[in-house]
């Protein structure tokens, strides 16, 4: 792997694990940066012009920001003149991608039960994709949706994550797979052949999301590896790699936005997953995995900040309802009969004759 030459201070830093920032696995870059070798990129040019520190790859604790990956994308496939960049190695698994996951996945005893693992520690990979696993007739569809953050998600990227998982999940088999179906959320483009070579299966475009589809019969194959032995052991390798990476939780990055944006009117969860750069989606099932939800931590920031402001004495009661978000005076009282079993003048009676 080349590398330039840079000082400490000049040197990009990649993205690190932290509370409600999306970030990517150094495991899955270094997948990007074989796929980019192999071509004949410049790597180094690559990464220096997309802002991304080459050097930090190695590091395996290393997480990087989805944005800048992105970027990195636009920029090989604009100096690669190749549109179809990340369809370019479809022979090659690459099963260090999914770091420790992998291992885990080995040992399950079919395909089926490996993808569910993979979904269930697909974190430790990225936290800027949402992959699920669909029944469907006669099978299963696998989804893939990637995070943009701040800018649009460039094709290549989500087409490298679609045949990168076909090549694992083929490695995993040690079987030539071969999907009833790859979907692909765009217009056919000009030449098919790319696709052909890389998904081996039948080709639908305009489709509303990527999406490969499997037969059952595939899914349920037995995986020459299977250990149920290994297979404890490697699950819990997975879960305390999770945990030490969930070191910092969501809600604390949720309630400090809330906190922000109250003034402004009822805070809705579009608006803050977009400024914390996740989906909707994945907010919410990162709060449920904490406990709560976006509506109980909503409330419960209003309820903190009006027991604040009502104690305080010194902000007007029409004041705090505005301050804390409510349409109008009467939505505010009935909030706090709910929270404190008074009305907000009687509260801040009560609690100033307490004193």
């Amino acid at each position: 792997m080349r590398r330039t030459a840079k000082s400490a201070a000049s040197r990009p830093k990649p993205a690190q694990a932290s509370a409600g920032m999306p970030t990517i696995a150094s495991a899955w870059v270094k997948g990007i940066v074989r796929l980019f070798e192999s071509v004949g990129l410049n790597v180094s040019e690559l990464f220096r012009d997309a802002g991304v520190d080459l050097d930090a790859v190695a590091q395996h604790d290393a997480r990087f920001d989805p944005d800048r990956i992105s970027t990195l994308w636009e920029l090989a496939v604009a100096r690669s003149g190749n549109p179809y960049l990340g369809l370019a190695m479809p022979d090659v698994a690459h099963p260090g991608s999914m770091d420790v996951i992998v291992h885990l996945m080995m040992t399950c005893p079919d395909l089926l039960t490996a993808i569910e693992r993979f979904l269930r520690y697909l974190r430790i990979v990225s936290d800027a994709a949402e992959i699920e696993l669909v029944r469907e007739e006669g099978g299963h569809g696998l989804t893939v949706r990637l995070i943009g953050g701040t800018r649009p998600v460039p094709r290549a990227r989500v087409d490298f994550v679609v045949v990168t998982l076909l090549n694992i999940f083929r490695w995993l088999t040690g079987l030539n797979l071969r999907p009833v179906a790859v979907d692909f959320p765009y217009p056919e483009p000009p030449d098919l052949q790319p696709y052909r070579l890389a998904c081996r299966s039948p080709l639908r475009f305009d489709a509303p999301i990527h999406c490969i589809h499997f037969a059952q019969a595939d899914l349920l194959a037995p995986l020459p590896t299977a250990n149920p032995a290994l297979a404890l052991a490697s699950d819990r390798v997975a879960r305390e790699y999770l945990s030490r990476l969930e070191t910092g939780v969501i809600a604390p990055r949720v309630k400090e936005v809330v906190v922000r944006r109250l003034a402004d009117g009822d805070p809705l969860r579009a608006d803050i997953a977009r400024e914390l750069r996740l989906s909707e989606r994945t907010l919410q099932r990162r709060l449920q995995d904490e406990g709560t939800s976006f509506h109980e931590l909503v409330d419960a920031t209003r309820r903190e900040m009006a027991e604040q402001y009502l104690q305080s004495g010194r902000v007007a009661l029409t004041e705090t309802a505005y301050l804390l978000g409510f349409a109008d005076q009467s939505t505010f009282f009935r909030a706090c009969r709910r929270w404190f079993g008074t009305s907000p003048g009687e509260y801040r009676s009560r609690f100033n004759a307490s004193r």
